[in-house]
C-alpha cells in the first residue's frame, strides 16, 4: 500500500493540517463491526468503522486500540494498514488510516456510540456511511479476497 509507514505516521501541529484518524476494519467470522455515530455528533446517525482521532505522540495502532476500547469496550489488534486517504469535511480535513484488525476479546456494547452491528460486506450498502469511508467499502466489495484472504466467505 502506498504511503504505508509501519504505524509511525507524523503528527503535525499546523492548524491547517489534517486531523489523523484511525479506522478499524474488525473482522470476525465473516462479518465486519460497524458503529453508528451518536445523536448530537457531527454526521449524527451515520455509520462508520470504529476508531477516532489520534492523540499527540500516539501511533495509529495505539489510537485504534484506545478508541475501540473507549467506543465499544472490546480489545483488538491492528494488523495491517490497508488504505490511507484524505477527506475534506465542511469543518475539517481528515487523514484516515484504515487498518485490518483482529478481534481479541470482549463483547461490543454501546459505550460511546449510538449503535453497533456485525454486518456482511454485502450488507454495507444498506447503511448510511460517512463519505470518507465509501471509497474503501467499494474497493473491499470488489476485492474481498485481496483484503480478507482466500478463506473469506462469498
Amino acid at each position: 500500500m502506498a504511503g504505508e509507514s509501519g504505524g509511525k505516521e507524523k503528527v503535525t501541529t499546523d492548524a491547517n493540517a489534517p486531523t489523523d484518524v484511525g479506522c478499524a476494519i474488525i473482522e470476525r467470522k465473516g462479518s465486519i463491526l460497524i458503529a453508528q455515530r451518536k445523536p448530537g455528533a457531527w454526521y449524527s446517525g451515520y455509520w462508520e468503522f470504529p476508531g477516532g482521532k489520534r492523540e499527540s505522540g500516539e501511533t495509529i495502532p495505539a489510537c485504534l486500540i484506545r478508541e475501540v476500547s473507549e467506543e465499544l469496550g472490546i480489545e483488538i489488534l491492528p494488523e495491517k494498514l490497508i488504505w490511507q486517504s484524505e477527506y475534506v469535511y465542511p469543518h475539517r480535513r481528515a487523514r484516515l488510516y484504515f487498518y485490518l484488525c483482529r478481534w481479541v476479546s470482549g463483547t461490543p456494547f454501546r459505550r460511546d456510540c449510538h449503535d453497533h452491528r456485525w454486518v456482511l460486506l454485502e450488507e454495507m450498502s444498506r447503511y448510511r456511511f460517512l463519505p470518507a469511508d465509501l471509497p474503501l467499502i467499494r474497493e473491499m466489495s470488489l476485492k474481498k479476497k485481496h483484503y480478507f484472504g482466500p478463506g473469506w466467505p462469498g
